[in-house]
């Protein structure tokens, strides 16, 4: 038997239609939608249209807007990208566990519990990675403990990222001793896969959450805010404001970390060089 909407003939999609979806993505994702991306675009919303068993992109867009929050869900979903990885530009932990951390403690006397954003968090390797890199700083540093939150906008990344399974290809990067301390391998050999484990899953909170969006659902600040790769899909006025805004949940003399293709330069915003793509609060 066939999967459903296989066969379907689906027709492109038409310059005004797609102008039209383009402008909805980028007003309320921040996501620029070129006409270079077109095709792309057209590629990754097919397979919902072969769901929902529709002929036509003007079908599809017409659900949309008429008030289908759930496939609204679905839509952002498919456009958005989550690319992360274990232990990804590594440098930036080291920085975090020999520098900003220590600092952190010698500035904070009496402070015992810190919080860290991971925003745009995909399907979690970020947030997983901080908490092994935490965990690690704890054992030696009596009476610190941290609290995580995890951010994305795709529901669909977020639920992988709660459910913490991996398959074993993904955990190359994972140094063998964290390996072997913070991950628990499933039994299936046909499907080698590893889960972190509870006591680190139990650190993180993830949330789904729009940087368009003009509030945070946040009622403290954070010490270390990881938005790393995560701006480039913006233009340069929307990276100031979405960065102006975190700032606002930056605690003066915390730190922000973006990717390593991302730059401040010419942006008005209250924080200074620490290091490549590391800044402080001030």
């Amino acid at each position: 038997m066939s999967e459903p909407g296989k066969n379907l003939n689906i027709e492109r999609i038409s310059d005004a239609k797609f102008k039209k979806l383009s402008a909805f993505i980028e007003r309320e994702l921040g996501i620029r939608m070129p006409d270079t991306k077109r095709v792309m675009l057209e590629s990754r919303l097919q397979k919902r249209l072969r769901v929902l068993q529709l002929q036509t992109f003007d079908e599809y867009i017409e659900r949309v807007f008429s008030g289908d929050d759930a496939e609204l869900i679905h839509m952002i979903d498919v456009v958005t990208t989550n690319k992360t990885d274990f232990f990804r530009e590594p440098d930036h932990f080291d920085i975090l566990s020999t520098r900003l951390l220590p600092q952190a403690l010698s500035r904070n006397h009496g402070r015992s519990m810190y919080s860290f954003w991971s925003a745009g968090c995909a399907t979690g390797e970020e947030p997983y990675t901080l908490t092994m890199v935490l965990e690690e700083f704890r054992l030696t540093h009596p009476g610190f403990d941290y609290r995580i939150v995890a951010s994305d906008i795709s529901t669909r990344a977020l639920s992988a990222a709660f459910n913490a399974v991996y398959h074993v290809d993904r955990i190359a990067p994972v140094p063998p001793s964290y390996r072997k301390k913070y991950l628990l391998r499933g039994k299936d050999p046909k499907h080698p896969e590893v889960r972190i484990k509870k006591e680190l899953r139990q650190k993180v909170e993830f949330i789904r959450l729009n940087f368009m969006d003009d509030s945070f659902p946040f009622d403290g600040m954070f010490d270390v805010i990881f938005c790393r790769n995560v701006i480039i899909y913006f233009d340069r006025p929307t990276q100031e404001r979405i960065l102006g805004h975190m700032c606002r949940y930056l605690r003066t003399g915390g730190n922000l970390i973006l990717g390593h293709s991302e730059t401040l330069t010419g942006m008005a915003l209250p924080l200074r060089g620490l290091a490549p793509t590391v800044y402080e609060r001030v």
